[in-house]
């Protein structure tokens, strides 16, 4: 009987580590070996497996710190079957609903809002959990205007009902009338006096921009003050090669992965005209990243893939090769020493591009000869020059060279393999977690002890348990995936600092 029962906690501790990983790195879309479909049908299967199993661990993993997309599934799946939530679990599960919720971003959370519609989940719970994030928008005219639409839906769907001008504007018909609400009153002037249009956010003006004729890059110069740091960071680069505009941004405000796949979008030229300037700016936002989440390291090698298939695909262009760039940055920032061994030698990570076989065995024989207490090794897992060598070194350097774990091995992976339901390994002896972000790291450093099969699942139930409480004391603030982990030495290298909590 205890040897079953140990074999049921393995099997939960293994499906519970395969659905966060997962829900750290897929995000329903098209990777290099993958399709959109087979993501999205791997994914799906995985949340409704683990929720039907394991109900309570399912709503806290709201709180591990997994990307949007699984957020948001995992919102709607609770949501839409709360009729089965235990009694003792309702008063948790509905507070982690609504922190999550709130802590999306607005077009994702207006869009989960939008969602409950079209599954027609209409129930009392999924009501009031719309209704509090209305409540707590900060300016609701502003959402009325952006995501119109989608607010209009969540209103009529919940019979809910907005303060002021909203419900008319939203319902009855909003040419009809002159609103008292300045933006209101602009949106509806924009329709017949272009001049209206640039006091507008980005996406509605677009389109109104259109509508009235004028010129692209007319419409840039014009909107430019109002343009967000992502919308900035998004257009910077289309709007030159297309229209001939360039837009003035901020670099020291980017993300830094975001940052990675701006600077990884320019030309080689132009790249090597800004070198100071781009190498300042990632250096920064690495700095920015680990103020929130610091995970002091020693001794540290960073085998990075720049390999082909680090190129990406038509809907995650560069993506692979952004994280690894920006992996290089923040862990270069956190390390008391630091190398990085690339699967292509490069002089200046800044001027690379992904091409070649993936060799994964080669740098990391030379990372591993350099002696680090830590080697992270970002990587889609495709290791094919030749085909499963990376494994053979890591099985070898475990069991032979190194069975008392001096130096500890972790493999970030941001790739979603969807035949395995799982990010890809590079062998037996690495644990391997996924990310969507570099700025994951600093979380799955720490989450990579229950990869590795080190940890009971009482453990990982107390870390989820752990993360809910931070995330629900934090209330509006709420809890990114930037924030560390409670790390153990034998993952980070530092036994006596490394993950400490904040």
């Amino acid at each position: 009987m205890d040897a079953a029962l140990a074999r049921a906690e393995q099997v939960a501790r293994e499906d519970l580590v395969m659905f966060v990983n997962a829900c750290f790195s897929c995000t329903g879309q098209r990777e290099f070996y993958n399709d959109a479909r087979g993501q999205a049908v791997s994914i799906e299967f995985l949340h409704s497996y683990i929720l039907g199993n394991y109900r309570r661990l399912y709503a806290r993993t709201l709180a591990a710190g997994i990307n949007h997309f699984n957020q948001a599934q995992i919102i709607l799946n609770l949501l839409a079957t709360g009729k089965q939530t235990r009694a003792e679990d309702k008063q948790e599960e509905g507070a982690l609903l609504a922190a999550a919720l709130r802590a999306l971003p607005p077009q994702r959370a207006f869009r989960v809002l939008e969602v409950l519609r079209e599954r027609r989940i209409n129930n009392r719970r999924a009501r009031a959990i719309a209704q509090e994030y209305l409540e707590g928008r900060p300016d609701l005219g502003f959402d009325a205007i952006k995501y119109r639409s989608k607010l209009r839906a969540t209103v009529a769907h919940g019979h809910l009902k907005l303060g002021g001008e909203l419900n008319p504007f939203l319902f009855h018909g909003w040419r009809k009338r002159v609103y008292a609400t300045p933006l209101l009153e602009k949106f509806r002037q924009a329709h017949y006096d272009e001049s209206a249009i640039f006091e507008l956010p980005f996406t509605v003006a677009e389109g109104l921009a259109v509508k009235h004729g004028i010129p692209r890059d007319v419409f840039l110069t014009r909107i430019e003050p109002r343009l967000t740091a992502a919308e900035r960071l998004r257009l910077q680069g289309s709007a030159a090669r297309a229209d001939g505009v360039t837009l003035t941004m901020d670099l020291g405000r980017a993300p830094l992965t975001k940052l990675a796949l701006y600077v990884l979008s320019l030309k080689s030229e132009v790249r090597r005209e800004r070198r100071n300037e781009l190498h300042a700016a990632l250096e920064q936002a690495a700095a920015r990243t680990l103020r929130r989440a610091s995970v002091p390291l020693g001794r540290v090698a960073a085998v990075l893939d720049n390999s082909y298939s680090a190129s990406g695909s038509s809907e995650k262009r560069r993506r692979p090769l952004a994280v690894a760039l920006a992996a290089h940055y923040l862990l270069s920032a956190s390390a008391r020493e630091y190398r990085a061994f690339w699967t292509n030698p490069v002089e200046e990570p800044l001027l690379m591009g992904a091409r070649g076989q993936t060799d994964l065995a080669t740098p990391l024989l030379d990372a591993l000869d350099w002696m680090p207490h830590l080697v992270v090794v970002v990587s889609d897992g495709y290791d094919n020059d030749p085909p499963n060598a990376v494994a053979e070194v890591t099985r070898v350097f475990r069991t032979k060279l190194d069975p008392a774990r001096r130096t500890s091995i972790v493999h970030a992976n941001p790739v979603f393999a969807s035949e395995l339901y799982a990010p890809r390994g590079i062998g037996f002896h690495v644990p391997t977690v996924g990310v969507r972000d570099a700025e994951d790291l600093p979380t799955v450093l720490g989450f990579a002890r229950f990869a590795e099969g080190a940890a009971p699942l009482s453990e990982l139930e107390d870390y989820l348990a752990a993360r809910v409480r931070r995330l629900l004391e934090r209330g509006p603030r709420s809890q990114t995936s930037a924030e560390p982990l409670e790390a153990s030495g034998e993952v980070t290298g530092e036994a006596t600092t490394a993950g400490e909590e904040e």
